[in-house]
């Protein structure tokens, strides 16, 4: 596996059926459910199907769900969508990143994950809006059993707040204000934010390219 970015492969449509969601995350599952259930597509979770989580040993977002959906759909035997996504602040590098998840545990402990995220602007002197720029990436990976991938990006630019807001979404939700937004994605009706955010943004270039109906 390297960090190349998504195959130049001619895009192939996905007919209606079941599809494998490679993500234990039951968060993710109910979005990518509510996305895709208009399309006639029966979305079930690696985690329901007893598969593995392989270990995300890539360095960029496309390396990691590459590696995510080649393993649910040779394990499967179903077409796979893997997402890796993550939180990236300028002000830190860049940072947590492809390591969003990592920060926040074993225990997926996203409240310490974001003290962390604050304790080290602090330190960085990171204290105005305009020094707590950052954004959302996601990455969709979309495998198929016999090889062939399909990959798709969305991004959103921000700002990291504190103390978070609302009790919404998941993650980094709450600490993350979207530009031209009084209200962080934590704020936001679930529908309201999966016209906006970066992973709405990613899979609506899947839908348009992939998805039959």
């Amino acid at each position: 596996m390297t960090d190349t970015p998504a195959s130049t492969q001619v895009p192939r449509r996905l007919a209606p059926g079941r599809i494998v969601l490679a993500s234990h995350n039951p968060g993710k599952l109910r979005e990518f459910d509510a996305l895709m259930a208009p399309f006639g597509y029966d979305v079930v979770s690696a985690g329901s199907l007893d598969l593995p989580e392989p270990e995300e040993t890539g360095t960029t977002f496309e390396a990691n769900a590459e590696l995510k959906a080649r393993a649910a759909a040779e394990v499967s035997g179903l077409p796979a969508l893997a997402d890796d996504s993550g939180f990236c602040v300028a002000a830190l590098d860049g940072d947590p990143g492809v390591y969003s998840a990592r920060w926040a545990g074993p225990e997926k402990d996203f409240a310490m994950a974001m003290r962390t995220i604050e304790e080290k602007l602090q330190a960085a002197g990171a204290t105005a809006p305009e020094n707590r720029r950052s954004s959302f990436v996601a990455v969709l990976c979309l495998a198929w059993p016999d090889g062939h991938v399909e990959m798709f990006r969305g991004e959103v630019d921000g700002t990291a707040v504190w103390p978070p807001r609302g009790s919404g979404g998941f993650g980094y939700d709450p600490m993350f204000q979207p530009d031209g937004e009084s209200r962080t994605f934590g704020e936001m009706p679930t529908a309201e934010k999966q016209g906006m955010s970066h992973r709405a943004l990613a899979f609506a270039d899947f839908s348009a390219r992939c998805l039959e109906g």
